[in-house]
């Protein structure tokens, strides 16, 4: 196993940061390596917003599903889907160009999604920590005002950065599921989709049903049923409207 997939087995979600600063070397690397990362039509249809401001971590701490860690992190990095840049420069010089749309924002979410992880595979060869903020897409309406986003420009995901503490370096990496699990070949497997007990059964070493049946259905209320789920949704939806009907 060469290093590049060994840090990829290694590399775990990290929230207890040290209290030590990440070298302007160190996060100059880790942007860099987000402009490498591969993008549709090489458009690099992304943002990437470097948060300094303590108070506003403080802020993003609370509106992110009250996450204090976050505050703590040496080096938190917002990656916006940013379209805004394509659309103006295309009206400056094409006679017709239709808005924003869905497929627009797909496109560019994964561009961002795919240089989010290039800094985090580089954080990581750095032994540097990460933990992604999915509850970024929370909020939308407030994290639009916080950040002062123009139109066609949404927060996809937030990243935070730091040193690990040595609990956090030792702590077990949660397992995952096997590849049999999850890749189907040439079509969808609907009856090994369906067998979801099975595979839980296996990942997380339930030695019962009631001991799986009790763990789903905590889940399930943590996770699905919560607020802060229920709350994305809610700001996905204003965020598909603000990128793609927004002027």
């Amino acid at each position: 196993m060469n290093t590049i997939i060994e840090s990829l087995y290694n590399r775990k979600s990290v929230r207890v940061f040290e209290d030590k600063e990440i070298s302007d070397v160190d996060k100059r690397l880790i942007l860099e390596s987000a402009l490498q990362a591969p993008t549709a039509g090489n458009m690099t249809m992304y943002t990437i917003l470097d948060i300094t401001d303590q108070s506003l971590k403080d802020t993003l701490a609370v509106t992110c599903d009250n996450q204090p860690f976050i505050a703590k992190a040496p080096l938190v990095l917002v990656f916006c889907a940013d379209f805004h840049r394509w659309y103006e420069v295309f009206r400056r010089h094409c006679d017709e160009v239709r808005k924003p749309d869905l497929g627009d924002l797909q496109l560019a979410s994964v561009d961002t999604v795919i240089a989010a992880h290039n800094c985090v595979v580089a954080a990581e060869s750095l032994g540097i920590g990460s933990c992604y903020i999915g509850d970024i897409t929370e909020n939308f309406e407030r994290h639009r005002e916080l950040f002062d986003l123009p139109s066609h420009v949404v927060p996809v995901c937030m990243v935070v950065f730091g040193y690990p503490t040595v609990q956090q370096t030792e702590r077990a990496k949660p397992p995952r599921f096997a590849v049999e699990d999850i890749v189907f070949e040439n079509t969808y497997c609907n009856s090994k989709a369906l067998n979801m007990e099975a595979m839980l059964m296996k990942r997380q070493d339930f030695q019962s049903e009631d001991e799986l049946k009790d763990w789903v259905y905590k889940f399930c209320q943590r996770k699905h049923n919560g607020e802060f789920s229920i709350e994305m949704s809610r700001s996905c939806k204003a965020t598909l409207d603000f990128f793609c009907n927004e002027e």
